[in-house]
This record gives structure tokens, C-alpha cells and sequence, in this order.
């Protein structure tokens, strides 16, 4: 899938985009049930005359009472529209809990900095530190455009001196360079911090 937010995906996959939400549906199945306010009488009106002709629907939310006209294969077709929206929904909260996007969300900027403060992890935990950014790195940076990799250490250490442009020899490059660091005590908050302003100093880095 591709690397949207989940309010892009809604405005191609939402139910108001298909036509799906529920006012949607109760104007194409009915009509409201109104009581307007006749200037002539001086008074509210009932439009009575659909009482006991069809199903009511009353909406919780407003208290609007609609009448249902819709025959049944209309009202099966929308049970159908939103069985399978509902699926698809399942489908995009099962893709953004896994892998990559547990830990680190969706990846949406082109130009990304990782910046890698490893702090007091235990030999076994930086291992799965590695592992965890190995992943995003092929799963998500093999997507965007240019990247780089940072650690925050005494003297600090650049996978590239600046952001360079995504392709399968900088992704696996990075991977390599990734597992050859060597484990080593926690930085500093000091060298933490320049990592951040190093990571901000390139140009191609909007955040």
C-alpha cells in the first residue's frame, strides 16, 4: 500500500467519499419526515399524510424521522457497500499496526533523517533496535525519496554526509552500515542533541 495518512486514505476510501455515511444512505432509501413552520397559518405543520405508509427510521443523533420507500434489493445493495467497507477497514488497521508502521507510524515526508540514540540497550536490544530499523528502511524509506542515517555518539557517526536518493544499493548500503556499528555506552543528552541539529542542518530535511 502506499505510504498515505490516514485522512488521505479516508478522502478515497471513507464512507462519504463512497456515499456511505448515513444521511448518505437515508436520502437515496426515504425522505424526512418534516414539520415546517407555514407562514400563512402562522404555525408549525406535520406532514402527516406518509404516517402508517411506510417504516420510520429516527436518527439518534437529531432526532430526524425518516420514511424508508427503498424496496429490499436497494436495502440489501448498501448492506453489501458496507460489509465490504467495513473489510477494507479492517484490511488498512491490520497494515498500519504491522511491521514498520507498529513502531514507527506511516512514513509520509520525501526527505527523512533517522536519527539513532540507542541509550543504555542491552547488547540483545540493540540487536532488535537494528532489526526494527532494518525493516523500516526496506519497507518504507524504499519509498519516499532521499535519506540518512545518523548516531547520536561522542563523535558522531553519518551513514552519508547528507540525505542521498533512495535506490536498492543505498537501501541495502545503509542496512550493512546499520549492522556493522559496533554496541557502545549511551550517548550523551549533549550528543543526542547535536545529532538532531545535524539531522536539521540538511537542506533537503523540511522536519
Amino acid at each position: 500500500q502506499p505510504l498515505v495518512s490516514s485522512s488521505k486514505w479516508l478522502q478515497l476510501h471513507g464512507l462519504k467519499r463512497n456515499k456511505l455515511s448515513l444521511s448518505q444512505i437515508l436520502s437515496q432509501i426515504g425522505f424526512q419526515h418534516r414539520k415546517d413552520y407555514v407562514t400563512t397559518l402562522g404555525k408549525l405543520v406535520a406532514s402527516r399524510y406518509a404516517d402508517g405508509l411506510f417504516p420510520q427510521y429516527k436518527r439518534a443523533q437529531d432526532g430526524s424521522v425518516y420514511n424508508l420507500t427503498a424496496k429490499k434489493e436497494l436495502i440489501l445493495h448498501f448492506v453489501d457497500c458496507l460489509m465490504g467497507a467495513i473489510e477494507l477497514y479492517k484490511q488498512r488497521m491490520e497494515w498500519l499496526t504491522s511491521e514498520s508502521r507498529q513502531i514507527f507510524g506511516v512514513i509520509q515526508e520525501r526527505c527523512i533523517v533517522i536519527v539513532l540514540d540507542f541509550g543504555t540497550a542491552a547488547p540483545a536490544e540493540f540487536d532488535l533496535c537494528r532489526d526494527a530499523l532494518s525493516m523500516v528502511l526496506v519497507e518504507q524509506v524504499t519509498q519516499i525519496a532521499k535519506f540518512n542515517l545518523i548516531r547520536a555518539a561522542p563523535d558522531l557517526m553519518k551513514w552519508q554526509q547528507k540525505s542521498t536518493p533512495v535506490s536498492e544499493h543505498t537501501v541495502t548500503s545503509a542496512v550493512t552500515w546499520l549492522w556493522k556499528l559496533d554496541h557502545m555506552t549511551a550517548a550523551s543528552h549533549t550528543n543526542s542533541a547535536e545529532a538532531l541539529l545535524e539531522a536539521m542542518s540538511d537542506d533537503a530535511v523540511s522536519s
